[in-house]
């Protein structure tokens, strides 16, 4: 079987959805059978988020090989379920490198190097190369930014010279934008989207479908004035209305029969779709009346889709056991104090330090975990929030004062957190972390064992700091134990506190791999901790 590229742009306005119409959709076509990928280009110049303030660009989702890829691949493997690979997000960045690099080395034999043909013909590389890496049926390309923009114009002109390539019956185009409802009139307005298709038209791409976002339902007359402004069938025009519950969303686009349409402007044999256990779950979703209270205390709380991952995997272990998980944002800042963190954290029923860089607001972290633990309320330490434990655990049990990470200061007479030994020559900060899946061997008799129920599990990383094994046996004998390490380089991975009904600290990210009908076991066995808490502090 040929593989069929669909393509998919945006235009009005950003933060549309692409990501969420890219990986329902994907999620879609898989239950017809259809073995699927997705990826994402993005017009920025970085070679990859890794480097990016979080407040500008939200999460960095770290892959099983290691890549530093946009928050959107985060979205497309919880929907469709399958593990991705840091060749499936591109950037201007990297897709220019790729060229310069090849200029330099002669490859071009003398040419003049110039975007149309030689930046077009590396991004359709690129996006061949993703098939290389992990063939499908079908690859979903999400253009990142917004029609018109400037910098997303080679990309563009990229996916426009693909049917060419590709075979025209083998390329569909989708065009998600905005329909917005003006309260005062009590009216939709379809101008954005005439404008946004008329200036995806201009540069030679005609949508095959168009997804309308909008806060009320089309009617069928403004769908027929759509129809008619952009020159497209009006069963092509796709209603994506505004849902409680995100994961409603491929289930909805279903309805409006986005993945017929698709199969068959492509021409794919049609097989019957299993959306069953799907369905099952946005019932189950929609049944849960009760909720339980988690603060997340962190350093870019201001913008949520930093931590859109551990949101989800929250979310997740809710599901499991039938619960809503209300979220209390804390600013790690406004926990200086030690006295009115007591108070900030006095109605949550779970304690969630996640990951960062940088000195601001550590102490409010530090201060967040001696209250997790002089109060028996439920910890979970993820990355950075591993490393507050340790270092609050070694100032305030161990006796070690000043103890710190050399990250926030180089001088502590205790760097109980140190910099990893192949990170002290490094210069560069993009790409360098120790990144990626490896193995974590657990202890048995630990709360980490109970949550995995096996031995050796792998996790993703994205860090460059480590407990520093010179403190692994003080702090041993006072109460904090290794449960999980990386036997090969003898790293820690996972520590508990003996005694603490539940407190656990990991230097990996689980939240990457957690799935909405399947929830990491960490997160889930967290959830479980916080509602025993909740039972007994009643």
């Amino acid at each position: 079987m040929e593989t069929r590229y669909i393509f998919i742009t945006g235009g009005v306005l950003s933060s549309l959805g692409k990501g969420i119409c890219a990986a329902s959709l994907g999620r879609l076509l898989k239950s017809r059978g259809f073995s699927v990928t997705i990826q994402k280009l993005d017009p920025y110049i970085n070679i990859d988020p890794g480097t990016m303030n979080p407040f500008q660009h939200g999460e960095v989702f770290v892959t099983e090989d290691g890549g530093e890829t946009d928050l959107d691949l985060g979205h497309y493997e919880r929907f469709i379920d399958e593990n991705l690979s840091k060749y499936n997000n591109f950037t201007s960045g990297k897709v220019y490198k790729n060229v310069i690099d090849k200029e330099r080395r002669g490859n071009f034999l003398g040419d003049t190097i110039q975007v149309i043909p030689h930046v077009t013909d590396e991004i359709k590389d690129c996006i061949k190369k993703t098939l290389q890496t992990k063939p499908a049926n079908i690859i979903i390309t999400e253009i990142g930014g917004t029609v018109g923009d400037i910098e997303s114009l080679p990309f563009l002109e990229a996916i426009r010279q693909f049917k060419k390539d590709a075979g025209r019956e083998n390329v569909l185009y989708i065009h998600v934008t905005y329909v917005p409802y003006l309260k005062t009139t009590g009216e939709l307005k379809t101008k954005p989207t005439q404008h946004s298709v008329k200036e995806l038209r201009s540069i030679g791409i005609q949508p095959d479908i168009i997804i309308c976002r909008s806060e009320v339902p089309l009617s069928d007359d403004l769908k027929a004035k759509i129809s008619l402004f952009c020159d497209i069938e009006q069963e092509a025009i796709v209603d994506a209305v505004d849902v409680k519950h995100l994961y409603e969303v491929p289930l909805n686009l279903q309805k409006e029969g986005l993945d017929s349409i698709a199969m068959y402007k492509l021409n794919l044999k049609y097989k019957v779709s299993d959306m069953s256990g799907w369905k099952n779950l946005i019932d189950s979703i929609k049944s849960i009346k009760e909720s339980i209270k988690i603060g997340i205390v962190g350093k870019y709380t201001n913008l949520k889709d930093s931590y859109i991952s551990i949101v989800e995997a929250l979310n997740h272990g809710g599901y499991f056991y039938k619960k809503n998980i209300e979220i209390k944002w804390i600013n790690s800042e406004e926990l200086e104090d030690y006295e009115h963190c007591k108070k900030i954290l006095s109605d949550v029923s779970g304690i969630l330090v996640p990951g960062g860089f940088g000195i601001r607001g550590i102490n409010g972290k530090i201060n967040a975990v001696r209250f997790a633990r002089e109060n028996n309320c439920p910890y979970f330490g993820i990355c950075l929030g591993m490393q507050c434990a340790v270092i609050e655990f070694a100032r305030n049990v161990c006796g070690l004062k000043g103890a710190n990470s050399s990250e926030f200061d180089a001088s502590t007479d205790y760097p109980v957190i140190d910099l990893l030994p192949e990170q002290k020559k490094v210069d560069d900060k993009g790409g360098t972390m120790r990144l990626g899946s490896y193995p974590c061997t657990i202890l048995e008799n630990s709360a980490a064992f109970e949550a995995y129920g096996e031995k050796t599990v792998y996790e993703r990383h994205r860090h460059r700091y480590e407990l520093n094994n010179n403190y692994r046996k003080l702090l041993n004998e006072a109460g904090m134990v290794a449960t999980g390490v990386f036997e090969e380089k003898d790293l820690a991975e996972i520590v508990e506190i003996k005694g603490h009904p539940w407190f656990m600290g990991v230097q990996f990210h689980p939240e990457f791999k957690s799935r909405p009908d399947r929830p990491h076991p960490l997160f889930k066995q967290f959830v479980a901790a916080a509602l025993n808490y909740k039972k007994t502090s009643n």
